[in-house]
């Protein structure tokens, strides 16, 4: 007898992949350009540092906070949407069975067939069929703030990280050029596993996050080179 292989979906980490993915390449780039920025003013070691450990903290904390405010919101909709879909199916269930009889008709079952799938639905939790199969929630879509904002942070800081030790380790007079290639590395290597755990390509993924850090960077050494010369 042939047994049932458990199957495991990217969509399911979907919540956690991109508060994580976003908070990393958010802590590389923003401290990178950051750091790049005031290392091309011609600012000294100790300069450098500071301004960059002050935007690791202040972007973790701001990640943290976006994450759960933005994702607190979708939380409290979800929850809107649910407590409504209870007092419906308590008012009218007669209308609610054939509201969910009409979404299965239109995925291709027959009538008959989408009458009894609808009459098994909602006998054995028919709250949870229509927040599934009406409204789209699942449990393992749902919104989770606490997760996100953690997800967020921690990431942010450990992207962060990356341009800082550089700053550290990097000959004096080549600041610039050792976070450049250090967030770039780090960002690819971001975009490698981003695609892993999402499942999508991995060259698009690494392309993607590669050009906008260099972006961001180019454009910040060029004010930084710009305001330092303007100062001196």
């Amino acid at each position: 007898m042939s047994r049932l292989h458990a199957e495991r979906h990217a969509s399911s980490r979907i919540g956690w992949i991109r508060a994580a993915v976003l908070g990393a390449n958010d802590g590389i780039v923003s401290t990178a350009s950051l750091v790049v920025g005031v290392a091309a003013a011609e600012g000294d070691r100790s300069s450098v540092l500071i301004a960059g450990v002050a935007a690791l903290f202040a972007g973790a904390m701001s990640m943290a906070a976006g994450e759960y405010v933005s994702v607190s919101s979708q939380s409290d909709t979800e929850k809107a949407d649910l407590a409504r879909e209870k007092g419906e199916l308590q008012r009218q269930p007669a209308l609610e069975r054939e509201e969910l009889t009409r979404i299965y008709q239109a995925r291709g079952v027959d009538r008959d067939l989408a009458v009894k799938v609808a009459d098994q639905m909602m006998a054995h939790d028919s709250l949870a069929a229509h927040a599934r199969d009406e409204l789209g929630i699942s449990d393992e879509m749902r919104a989770r703030p606490l997760q996100a904002a953690l997800a967020s942070a921690l990431s942010f800081t450990a992207g962060a990280a990356a341009p800082l030790v550089a700053v550290v380790f990097a000959p004096s007079g080549r600041i610039v050029a050792a976070v450049s290639v250090v967030a770039l590395v780090c960002l690819g290597i971001l975009g490698v596993l981003g695609a892993r755990a999402g499942g999508a390509p991995i060259g698009r993924s690494v392309l993607r996050v590669g050009f906008w850090g260099a972006l961001a960077m180019v454009v910040t050494a060029s004010i930084g080179k710009l305001f330092g010369a303007a100062v001196g």
